[in-house]
């Protein structure tokens, strides 16, 4: 058991309107903190007020981006507990992109006490209107005072909480995705599997030209020939293409691997679907439209859960989805899979982790 300290706040924040929160924009009183230092391993966990942090300009993480983040969420069930979904998943992913930058590795089961913990003493933050959520953003950064470019030698871990609706405004309604061919997020060999800042401030300028077009997002292409699908810039993606399900496969460590996008995938094969996890060429996808076989799209993660896709731009075709609105399959995997994280189905998979 990880041996936290606490110190509380006196007078707390007053609380949002829970129907209008939009995502990522209030946070809450406290936040934890954990440090890091060569021979002394992970020590002094604490939950702390919410405050702003004092670091030395010279501190590695300004100028060597050794930093890595998390996301996940705690839900309020229909008795008044609160439950987080596979924790596990983004611990372990956590730990995956601790490993590839050079960035000590936290106990699991310390990593759970900590979020269980920031979670229970801000539990009257976790929001009860329909849709909500307290989202968790737990993310280290280094803290060495050198300019050189090495693994720092110390490093703070903290964990921030925010309470949060639907992350598009648009909600379960189909978004409009514009395919990139022009930049690129990752490539083998790269980062594209870890959680880091440094993949999405590459993904910043793809992103802005979408907008600019009126784009929800981006769907990204692979960075060595501009041919296969990777992901879009905060969703893992699925193509129902002649009743078979298709997402592409995670084997060359440039896609991010979803817990929402592992999840979907188990429940689809409980389910009964066909289910393929391949290399998907977008030419694939563009024929599979011509021939009137790709029948939805969607896509996939912590913040947005399920965002159908009813329209894809690829410049010289423009393709509309399943007549613009969500599918069968997109709808049946939002409704279980959020039934299962607020607690109003039941959870056979062993997925969910009571809090308090």
């Amino acid at each position: 058991m990880l041996n936290i300290k606490y110190e509380l706040v006196e007078n707390k924040k007053e609380k949002p309107d829970w129907n209008k929160l939009g995502f990522g924009k209030y946070f809450t009183d406290h936040m934890f903190i954990m440090d890091y230092n060569e021979g002394m391993g992970w020590h002094d966990a604490r939950v702390v007020p919410y405050q702003n942090l004092s670091l030395d300009p010279a501190c590695m993480v300004f100028h060597y981006a050794q930093e890595m983040f998390e996301g996940l969420k705690a839900y309020r069930t229909p008795d008044g507990s609160i439950q987080l979904f596979r924790p596990d998943k983004n611990i372990e992913r956590m730990n995956n992109t601790n490993e590839r930058l050079c960035i000590p590795k936290i106990d699991p089961s310390d990593a759970l006490d900590a979020i269980k913990a920031i979670v229970a003493v801000e539990k009257d933050w976790v929001p009860t209107a329909e849709g909500t959520s307290l989202y968790i953003r737990p993310f280290i950064i280094a803290t060495d005072v050198m300019l050189g470019v090495h693994p720092s030698k110390s490093y703070k871990f903290m964990i921030i909480l925010s309470p949060v609706g639907a992350y598009y405004a648009e909600g379960i309604k189909p978004v409009k995705i514009f395919i990139e061919r022009e930049y690129v997020r990752a490539v083998k060999g790269g980062t594209g599997f870890a959680k880091v800042g440094g993949n999405y401030a590459c993904s910043l300028i793809g992103q802005e030209k979408a907008e600019k077009m009126g784009y929800a997002q981006v769907l990204w292409l692979d960075g060595i020939e501009h041919k296969y699908i990777d992901e879009v810039g905060a969703m893992n993606v699925f193509f129902v293409i002649d009743g078979t399900i298709v997402t592409p496969a995670l084997d060359e460590g440039n896609i991010l691997p979803g817990v929402t996008r592992n999840s979907c995938i188990a429940m689809l094969n409980k389910l009964g679907y066909k289910v393929e996890e391949r290399k998907l060429a977008v030419e694939e996808v563009i024929a599979a439209y011509k021939e009137g076989k790709l029948d939805e799209a969607f896509g996939t993660g912590t913040a947005a859960v399920i965002s159908p896709i009813g329209f894809l731009d690829d410049g010289n075709i423009k393709m509309t989805i399943n007549n613009g609105e969500i599918g069968p399959v997109a709808e049946k995997l939002y409704n279980t899979l959020t039934g299962i994280q607020w607690g109003r189905e039941k959870d056979d998979f062993g997925w969910t982790v009571k809090v308090v």
